[in-house]
């Protein structure tokens, strides 16, 4: 008998153990029940929002992709499993049974057999209890309801993605988004695509004596989408010859962007774009700690750089230190470049067996509790800078000091990009690289500056800087093997990158433990790495 107690005792003692070690620090379930009640406060009256999880989707076979959840469907939920479907209401609704409520969680159910094999589900009752949802279904509910969408004055979704499959669960996503359009009369030709829908806004609210600039641009997009070239109304803006013919067309693609159905497809990323690039304080905690992780990711391999190493090597130690954090994923496919393959600005083969004397550059981020950091350094395998390739990196640290400094409330968020801008095309003409600062080339091509939270590349309306804002800093300059210019400077890709926090008394550098000038570089990688005696044996002898 005192046996089987002492058993009983060591069976609890471990269960709590083991719950107790699970992961307690995510978004607590007040915040993202706050998040819905803001939503709800920019509803119109007799609105509802329906938010989809993300599908499962495949790797390969019958192996799928690790899941993640959709950002947004997380902002508001907290819910990680997938086949789940948010309905938020603008005003209470009354069941048969005279219970109010304003909005359904309707979650995957418990499922042993499928618990065996695939993991804990939460089901309804978790989903009360752990979440805080008054009113939680299983999935099935969902498509069994009597909630009439085309009642309502609006219905707020976000576009459906084109993945969905059919996983043979009578309530999986690809059923539960048939189920809903089926109800609500979901008609997709009603529908401007994004692309088509960004050149008639731009149409639409552009100035008539701007039109030049704007079918410049729509030019350039033209190039890239075919849809564009062959639409029949940017075709007659283009061609108009007269203000008043220009007016008229402009007149026709304000009321080709007038939704003909309740079902809108704006109103939600809108709003939560606005919502998620100003983060709060439990936000900030944790998005601080994904980029904190990140940059001792790049200080331990700063440490463990030697020349002989390769790529997917320098890869792994970053993402072992994400995993000695508890970090659950990278937030996005890491990037680790030698030489020209850090020319190409997503790179991610990380193939290259050995890097040599080249500058190696290493964009990566953890994503801790569904926070993304985006922190990238560009170093010497050897330790120590050339003077072409410290002429290049001074360049591009001139123009992200330029860029910080900008960081400031009520700051345009384009000035930190113009800033980096003139500072390069300025230094790339000094250097002989191009013949004049004026000149367009192809050396620095992308913008400096996205905000950064539960996607790597976060939502926002990128107007002016607000205090709570984490927004990167990133310029680079990319000189390919073969380019117009002294082959002393081929090969050398150079990107700096840091995660800004935008607070009252100025820009705060979350990424700053990880050094960032030439000096300090040089003496990180001159230290000794943990890493030097693990050795592990060798398989091809």
């Amino acid at each position: 008998m005192k046996k089987f107690k002492f058993l009983v005792i060591a069976l609890i003692a471990f269960s709590v153990n083991g719950f107790s070690q699970t992961p307690t620090d995510y978004l607590s379930k007040e915040f993202h029940a706050e998040r819905r009640d803001i939503l709800r406060s920019k509803m119109p009256a007799n609105s509802v929002t329906v938010v989809f999880a993300n599908p499962i989707r495949n790797r390969a076979n019958d192996v799928d992709f690790i899941f993640h959840q959709d950002p947004n469907f997380y902002y508001l939920t907290g819910y990680r499993e997938p086949n789940a479907v948010l309905v938020l209401f603008s005003e209470n609704q009354t069941n048969e049974k005279g219970d109010s409520y304003n909005e359904i969680l309707y979650v995957q159910k418990r499922d042993k057999r499928a618990e065996q094999w695939n993991g804990k589900r939460l089901g309804a009752e978790g989903a009360t209890a752990e979440l805080g949802f008054k009113t939680a279904m299983n999935a099935e509910e969902f498509l069994k309801s009597n909630i009439n969408f085309k009642a309502f004055d609006k219905v707020f979704i976000e576009k459906f993605n084109d993945d969905y499959r059919n996983l043979g669960n009578a309530a999986d996503i690809f059923d539960l988004v048939k189920g809903f359009k089926m109800n609500a009369g979901y008609d997709p030709s009603l529908y401007l695509s994004g692309v088509k829908e960004f050149v008639y806004n731009n149409i639409a609210n552009a100035p008539i004596e701007s039109s030049a600039n704007l079918i410049q641009k729509i030019a350039r997009i033209e190039a890239d989408y075919e849809e564009i070239k062959q639409d029949k109304l940017i075709k007659e803006y283009k061609s108009a010859t007269t203000d008043d013919l220009k007016k008229e067309i402009k007149q026709k693609i304000t009321l080709a962007l007038k939704p003909k159905t309740n079902i809108d497809i704006t109103f939600l990323s809108a709003n939560l774009a606005t919502m998620r690039e100003v983060k709060t304080a439990e936000e900030l905690k944790l998005l601080t700690k994904a980029v904190r992780i990140s940059a001792v990711g790049q200080i331990e391999v700063m440490k463990a750089m030697k020349p002989h190493m390769s790529e997917t090597e320098l890869q792994g130690i970053h993402e072992f230190v994400y995993k000695k954090y508890g970090a659950e994923y990278e937030g996005y496919p890491s990037i680790v470049g030698a030489g020209n393959n850090g020319c190409i600005l997503h790179y991610i083969e990380n193939n290259q067996t050995k890097v040599g004397n080249d500058m190696v550059l290493m964009d990566l981020g953890a994503e801790y509790r569904g926070f993304t950091a985006d922190v990238t350094r560009t170093i010497p395998a050897s330790g120590k800078f050339t003077k072409a390739q410290k002429e290049i990196y001074d360049l591009v640290y001139e123009a992200q000091e330029a860029g910080i400094a900008l960081y400031t409330i009520g700051t345009s968020m384009r000035e930190p990009n113009l800033a980096a801008i003139k500072i390069i095309n300025e230094g790339l003409f000094k250097l002989g690289i191009i013949k004049s600062a004026d000149e367009e080339h192809p050396y620095f091509p992308h913008g400096t500056s996205h905000h950064i939270g539960l996607d790597v590349h976060d939502p926002g309306n990128y107007e002016n800087f607000e205090e709570n804002m984490v927004v990167t800093m990133e310029p680079g300059i990319y000189i390919p093997d073969g380019s117009d210019c002294d082959k002393k400077y081929w090969g050398i890709g150079i990107r700096i990158e840091d995660d800004i926090l935008v607070t009252k008394n100025g820009p705060v550098n979350l990424s700053g433990e990880a050094p960032r000038t030439t000096i300090e570089i040089e003496k990180m990688m001159a230290k000794k790495s943990v890493l030097e005696d693990f050795v592990l044996p060798n398989l091809d002898k």
